[in-house]
């Protein structure tokens, strides 16, 4: 009887090879047992880190050898279709730069399983200080959060927990370090075998995915009795321009450069919906003052507007797959000033 339940990670040198020894353990120390463990090596070589690692401890793990860096949303395609075409219902996507409390996948399954319009549920996620071992009392993220700039926050991040949010509440979005999702959601989101868009090779992609499920009418949780602890650097709390920029000064270049492409595309994606004036108003501002700020302060920034211009054909064809089933507003009223 195949495992209704897949877990999946994305392996890759050593950026994850560091982490495995305190990822896998925690995983299989779940209280939730009856799961099939697979992982795509994005690593160029087979006989890596991470490889060698699993095939000692963890043998029963599936490993699928990419032989090349797939990114975030081929790799997690890969393993969302194989958990599919075994009729699994649910699969759990995983940063392997975790650990978790027992009984995370209990509880996140607990609340998916008791409502067939949840889509994805996310559990809290605190901040994990690697270096010492050590889980703390820091928000890494309780879900993502929009404004009406368009613009995508982790909730709550870089500040103490909230130790009286004890109830599993609706989200606008997941973040994509941890989240279980709906296969039948899936299959309902998919385009041609495409469940995060691959036109994203990495970052933004669960942004877009969750936008994808909310205008198709499917619902998000946040789950905050399941507990995940995160090694993310650390980010400046607070979501003005400032703090925005700051954060910005210590992202690298590519990762700047894959979030202006991919906002490029979501927002194509939805540029012909019926968003309040208010809404429109908003994003179109805030998305010329960012090619000021590109113009001014990151000028290689503009060599994805050749690539997104490449990618228009491909965009166009999500675009018209674009499932709306809710009214506008319904999107809008998870979207902060």
């Amino acid at each position: 009887m195949e495992k209704e339940v897949y877990i999946g990670f994305i392996s890759y040198g050593e950026n994850t090879a560091k982490y495995l020894p305190y990822f896998l353990p925690s995983i299989n120390n779940q209280t939730f047992k009856y799961f099939k463990l697979i992982t795509v090596d994005n690593s160029d070589d087979e006989n890596n880190e991470n490889q060698q690692y699993i095939n000692k401890n963890f043998p029963e793990i599936e490993i699928i050898f990419a032989h090349k860096n797939l990114g975030f949303a081929k790799g997690f395609n890969l393993m969302i279709k194989k958990a599919i075409d075994a009729g699994a219902k649910y699969f759990l996507a995983l940063n392997p730069d975790m650990v978790f409390e027992a009984d995370m996948v209990e509880k996140m399954l607990g609340t998916i399983s008791s409502n067939n319009e949840v889509a994805a549920v996310m559990p809290k996620i605190l901040k994990w200080d690697f270096e010492n071992n050590k889980k703390t009392a820091i928000t890494d993220s309780y879900g993502l959060i929009i404004d009406k700039r368009h613009r995508f926050f982790d909730d709550h991040q870089g500040l103490p927990n909230n130790e009286e949010l004890n109830e599993a509440k609706e989200i606008f979005g997941f973040t994509g370090a941890a989240v279980l999702l709906n296969l039948e959601a899936m299959k309902d989101m998919a385009y041609n075998h495409e469940y995060f868009d691959e036109l994203m090779f990495m970052y933004k992609e669960d942004c877009d995915l969750s936008y994808r499920l909310r205008l198709a009418g499917w619902k998000i949780m946040l789950e905050p009795r399941a507990v995940a602890y995160h090694d993310r650097t650390a980010a400046i709390v607070g979501q003005n321009m400032l703090n925005v920029a700051l954060n910005r000064k210590n992202k690298n270049r590519q990762l700047k450069k894959w979030s202006f492409l991919n906002q490029l595309i979501l927002l194509y994606k939805i540029k012909n919906l019926p968003f309040s004036r208010a809404v429109k108003i908003n994003t179109y501002f805030y998305l010329i003052g960012s090619m000021v700020f590109a113009l001014i302060f990151e000028s290689y920034l503009f060599k994805e507007l050749v690539n997104f211009k490449k990618l228009l054909p491909e965009i166009k064809k999500r675009q018209d797959e674009l499932k709306l089933r809710v009214e506008i507003k319904e999107i809008e009223k998870f979207m902060k000033n």
